[in-house]
């Protein structure tokens, strides 16, 4: 091939040697992407390879969605479809703990009935450190879009947190959401699927909800449910007693732990007393907490 400038198939042909004894192993192509491809499917064994790729892109790894396709298949990557019953697989990175407002933010789904029979649904956002509930938001849709958008609007009212943390359900692990982090740069952490109580603070306000609220009222429109649930959220923060915050409402358990106040609310939210001059107010444990 040097001497005569041919082929090497021309040449194999000539020597009368198959090709395929003197052509080398291809180096696999972007082992980096490859590498980190296969521990992002490790750690969500259920996103494809279009949710694999918004990941990567979210690292800068950009490529065209063929190739990315490519890789996936190569590596052995496809979503395997499930048979029986559901099971929490793997582990988790460990969700953290909030420090201070904005720190950790939760958010979970809750279904109702019109009177006539029809569902809508509410999405309920709180801030896990000062309890707060921040929205409630009530539709008879709610899609990963519809999210995406109503978390910029809390955003720009109270400000951006850190974490997210929620269930797996389809609307939170859509491509919107997904599209969402990489744009805001907001961390999600997802709960183990079948462990709701990894996600305790949203889920004791859940049933907090239903208990003061759902069960005891029955709306006709959609619009009398909206005004009840916001006549409800600004009793919730301002006026309804915590007994996680030595029975501080929300509303003042955040003014305390954002400025100089009198009383009870100048005490970290874990170092309290509760009124009276009592002994100290302890934490609830992890998965039993208090509303």
């Amino acid at each position: 091939m040097s001497r005569h400038d041919i082929s090497q198939r021309k040449a194999c042909r000539l020597v009368g040697v198959d090709p395929k004894t003197v052509r080398r192993a291809r180096v696999p192509d972007h082992p980096e992407i490859r590498s980190r491809m296969r521990v992002l499917a490790h750690e969500r064994r259920r996103f494809g390879y279009r949710r694999i790729g918004l990941m990567l892109e979210r690292e800068g790894f950009k490529m065209n969605h063929k190739k990315l396709r490519r890789l996936y298949a190569q590596e052995r990557l496809q979503v395997r479809r499930r048979r029986g019953r559901k099971r929490a697989r793997g582990t988790r990175q460990p969700m953290p703990l909030p420090s201070g407002p904005n720190t950790r933010w939760s958010l979970d789904f809750v279904s109702d009935v019109f009177g006539a029979g029809r569902r809508f649904r509410i999405l309920g956002v709180i801030d896990d450190y000062t309890r707060e509930c921040l929205g409630l938001i009530a539709d008879t849709s709610l899609s990963g879009a519809r999210v995406a958008r109503e978390l910029d609007d809390l955003i720009a009212r109270y400000g951006r947190p850190q974490t997210i943390v929620s269930d797996n359900g389809t609307e939170l692990t859509s491509q919107a959401i997904l599209k969402w982090q990489n744009k805001t740069g907001v961390a999600w952490h997802y709960i183990e699927p079948g462990k709701p109580q990894q996600n305790a603070f949203i889920e004791s306000f859940n049933g907090r909800l239903r208990d003061e609220l759902l069960n005891e009222e029955v709306f006709d429109t959609l619009d009398g449910a909206r005004r009840a649930l916001k006549r409800w959220q600004h009793d919730y923060n301002h006026v309804r007693p915590h007994s996680s915050l030595g029975g501080l409402a929300p509303a003042a358990a955040k003014a305390g732990s954002s400025g100089p106040t009198k009383g009870m609310a100048r005490l970290p939210l874990s170092d309290r007393r509760r009124p009276g001059g009592g002994a100290r107010a302890t934490a609830a444990p992890r998965g039993r907490l208090s509303a």
